[in-house]
């Protein structure tokens, strides 16, 4: 009985179906992808916004302790993780940086370490003590 199982022939595709199938799926990722690149761009701005946001925040509670905005990122506790272009361990698209501080303002910019969609432009965001969030160079 398991000899004539063995033999019996099992409904199957063959390697030529399936290569055929797959070089399929590839060319029409290939078509999509240029129109997904803003998409992508998009999702990533979001790493921008999240991290201004969060420095705002922290610029906002040392004003209410020193009366003051600071222009150093350590001394507000802010931590900039590694950027992708430090190496493998980098995960950070973008720069974060206080461009000016005074007693009564600042003005804090992420830019993008890589270019998104290779046009060769870097995605710029800023944000100031209003919490003005804002893109100023958009990919």
């Amino acid at each position: 009985m398991i000899k004539r199982l063995l033999k019996q022939k099992v409904k199957a595709y063959t390697l030529t179906e399936i290569l055929v199938v797959l070089v399929i799926i590839g060319i029409l990722v290939l078509l999509a992808l240029p129109n997904l690149l803003p998409l992508i761009t998009k999702a990533k701005s979001t790493e921008a916004k999240v991290q201004l946001e969060h420095l705002s925040t922290l610029q906002q509670s040392f004003f209410y302790e020193k009366s003051k905005y600071s222009s150093d990122l350590t001394e507000l506790g802010f931590i900039q993780e590694k950027l992708t272009t430090d190496g493998k361990d980098g995960r950070a698209n973008y720069k974060i940086e206080i461009v000016n501080s005074t007693n009564n303002t600042f003005l804090a910019r992420a830019t993008a370490v890589t270019d998104f969609d290779g046009d060769g432009t870097f995605n710029v965001w800023e944000i100031d003590q209003a919490k003005n969030l804002k893109e100023v160079v958009a990919d």
